[in-house]
């Protein structure tokens, strides 16, 4: 037997759930517009109020400023045949429809389990939330769904590169990822505990973490637990000549590498959990702290300017007297014509574990990146780090590599419908 078999109900048990699920979505759709009609006092939905439309030639969440919360959360397919695997991704776009929309709870008679957890109420918040999915290398081995030939050109298994410390991690790679973040935390868990009752017997949730974006202090970019702020020097995404070039994936592109025609408008995803040994860290000098980072740890400045926002004049300081050669920011980011297009989007998140079995804080960082090629842009970056002093303080034990779909056009759409067509 497989061991990707499903524990519960196989075949039939995904057959009669998903098919149950879209006909109660249908259903419960007819309701909550009776009980929005029938009860115009009702209460308000809770939260920040924000609805991040679901719909669109991308995918929200890669281009979306980094809500309050997040929860990355990777799974194994056990659908046991490409016709599960069409009405998978078909749940799982009204699920996240549905979610994103917020809007009231279908009633439920007291015969019945109820229709919602019921811990956001009985009007769901939108609550700013996107739900980000992707799919990995391993969806697309022919001997499980017959996609090899649709696999995204540069879609791989994440390697295990020189400063990591995976021999052991669990929380490695997968068939789907799901990035859900919102505004709130229980927003979050909700939404997830929601996917996965309405996917139950198609997936099974191989590893998740949580994480916060840390609100800014006192102003600009937020503080990883290093102290230091992170993500100061991401691409202008409101440009779209440059999210074209660095972010979004083009059919065609890459020559004999050519990508698929339904990649266009996805994006490589890298999931990297990075441990933090803050008991290390917090006994290095603040001179030798900055050096290793290259910016002021007050303000966010690079070592030779004055505010975080200014670009560091690498060109005038060749030996590196201001900011080290091998300084993280300037290893990262050399600044020079031909490592333009290597930039990558980084939209990380702080996270907190409780404590090792040796009484350490586990802490760190849940990095994620967007890209047009994992390639040309991570791979390259993070190659170029290896060996940076602050692998002493730093330790990535797992994450992966994921194509993030292209987004939803609309309502009679769903998330991967190019991949799976005409089949």
């Amino acid at each position: 037997m497989s061991d990707r078999q499903p524990v519960l109900g196989r075949r039939g048990f995904l057959q009669g759930a998903t098919a149950g699920v879209v006909g109660a979505a249908a259903l419960g759709a007819t309701a909550a517009d009776a009980a929005r009609a029938d009860a115009p006092d009702a209460p308000p939905a809770s939260g920040s109020g924000r609805v991040i439309p679901f719909e669109g030639p991308h995918q929200a969440g890669i281009l979306t400023p980094p809500q309050a919360a997040a929860s990355f959360v990777s799974f194994d397919v056990v659908a046991p045949d490409r016709a599960a695997l069409r009405e998978l991704f078909a749940v799982l776009t009204d699920r996240v429809r549905r979610l994103t929309a917020g809007g009231a709870v279908p009633a439920t008679d007291l015969a019945s389990a109820p229709t919602d957890s019921g811990t956001l109420g009985p009007v769901l918040p939108a609550d700013g939330l996107t739900v980000t999915v992707g799919v990995g290398a391993s969806l697309f081995d022919d001997q499980r769904f017959g996609l090899g030939a649709r696999r995204p050109a540069r879609l791989t298994a994440m390697p295990v590169f020189p400063d990591d410390d995976m021999a052991h991690s669990a929380e490695l790679h997968g068939d789907i990822s799901l990035q859900l973040c919102a505004d709130s935390r229980d927003t979050v868990t909700h939404a997830l505990r929601d996917i996965t009752r309405h996917t139950r017997g198609a997936i099974q949730a191989r590893w998740k973490i949580d994480g916060t974006h840390a609100a800014p202090r006192p102003s600009g970019a937020p503080r990883n637990h290093l102290g230091f702020k992170d993500g100061i020097a991401n691409p202008d995404t409101t440009d779209p000549a440059v999210t074209d070039a660095l972010v979004w994936t083009h059919a065609g592109h890459g020559g004999s590498g050519a990508e698929p025609a339904w990649t266009e408008g996805g994006s490589y995803q890298v999931i990297r959990i990075i441990r933090m040994l803050v008991e290390f860290w917090d006994r290095v000098s603040l001179d030798e702290q900055e050096r290793m980072i290259g910016r002021r740890r007050d303000s966010g400045a690079p070592l030779d300017r004055s505010a975080e926002t200014d670009t560091p004049a690498y060109a005038a300081d060749p030996q590196g007297l201001y900011v080290p050669m091998n300084a993280h920011i300037r290893l990262a980011n050399p600044r020079t014509g031909a490592t333009a297009a290597q930039q990558i989007l980084r939209r990380g998140y702080n996270y907190e574990r409780g404590l090792d079995t040796d009484g350490n804080l586990d802490l760190g960082l849940i990095f994620c990146c967007y890209q047009q090629d994992v390639s040309r842009q991570f791979a390259t970056v993070q190659s170029r780090l290896a060996g940076e002093p602050l692998v002493d303080y730093i330790s990535p034990t797992g994450g992966g590599y994921f194509f993030a779909l292209p987004g939803v056009t609309g309502p009679h759409d769903t998330l991967a419908s190019g991949l799976l067509a005409d089949f």
